[in-house]
């Protein structure tokens, strides 16, 4: 059934959240600026598609590239006076069905879909993993590589242990024939408890991040697996799972007690990566203490490296 057109709306103000979660009120003028980006986008996205591309006949030549709205409505099914409301940028009530529909014929991406929720004043739903080639994963390994003689990895959406170059290796311990995911290794691997000086304080911080992603996707059956799994194996995991903290994934500092080296002191970093939204890349800065910088520098010089005890990534 096609939605019913809604006359425009008299209110002027809405309230939405920052990214800091603090409620913002938009203004007539932020609203008035949204609606036409709406509507230009929309015109853009449209002119974008031909007709063969959604299944239409040619039907002869065309005065301007890209289908109708009158064939846009009716491939969405909505009403045409509708969809030349919301192409106009007019005030109108939408829903997410009707949006998706709206995005599938103008054959939006994932990042485009999410865009129009925005301009159309909806919260946006979650980006869709799409496929980047090799390319991206060689790009990202290089960059990974590139933060040497510095820690750094890559981890999914469920902290597995993606990508990690060899100061990982050395200094943070990462290995094959572990578990491979940083919440579990972090309260199973022998290794790097030993390394790690504020290891408590850090547990507490570091489940209150994961619960905040969780948050993110909360019907994610590989979520609740891997949280029954890390309960399974620690029970102080379990115990810090059950106070339900809540902290933004960002800035971490850890301080560890290498075997080689001595003390050394990072603060870890989280950044995720936009067009591929199920990876995020940690980087540890070292810190201008204890002379951290220079022993990385020699735990990743030749002699370092034949120094150490344990086997280097790759």
């Amino acid at each position: 059934m096609q939605p019913r057109a809604v006359r425009p709306r008299t209110c002027d103000r809405t309230t939405s959240k920052a990214p800091g979660g603090e409620p913002v009120t938009e203004t007539a003028a932020m609203k008035a600026h949204r609606l036409a980006e709406l509507r230009e986008f929309l015109m853009s996205r449209r002119a974008k598609v031909t007709p063969a591309e959604a299944g239409l006949p040619e039907g002869g030549r065309r005065r301007t590239p890209g289908l109708r709205r009158e064939e846009v409505a009716v491939l969405a099914g909505v009403g045409a006076s509708w969809y030349q409301w919301l192409e106009q940028g007019r005030d109108i009530s939408v829903s997410p069905q009707v949006l998706d529909s709206v995005a599938r014929v103008l054959r939006m991406s994932s990042a485009e879909r999410r865009h129009l929720y925005v301009l159309s004043g909806l919260n946006p739903p979650a980006l869709v993993v799409e496929e980047t080639g090799g390319e991206m994963c060689a790009g990202l390994k290089r960059l990974i590589d590139a933060w040497m003689p510095y820690p750094a990895h890559l981890m999914d959406q469920y902290w597995n242990c993606v990508l990690y170059n060899d100061a990982a290796a050395m200094v943070l311990g990462m290995r094959p024939g572990t578990r491979q995911n940083c919440l579990i290794d972090f309260f199973t691997d022998d290794l790097y408890r030993a390394r790690a000086v504020h290891w408590e304080a850090n547990a507490e911080i570091l489940v209150a991040q994961f619960r905040s992603a969780c948050s993110e996707a909360p019907d994610d059956e590989g979520f609740r697996a891997l949280v029954e799994e890390a309960k399974e194996l620690s029970p102080e995991f379990a115990a810090l799972w059950q106070r339900r903290d809540i902290s933004p994934a960002g800035l971490m500092n850890k301080q560890l007690e290498h075997p080689l080296v001595g003390e050394l002191h990072f603060e870890s970093t989280q950044l995720r990566v936009p067009a591929r939204p199920d990876l995020v890349i940690v980087l540890h800065t070292p810190l201008p203490v204890a002379d951290t910088v220079r022993k990385l520098e020699w735990l990743s010089s030749p002699e370092g490296r034949r120094g150490s005890m344990y086997p280097l990534a790759g």
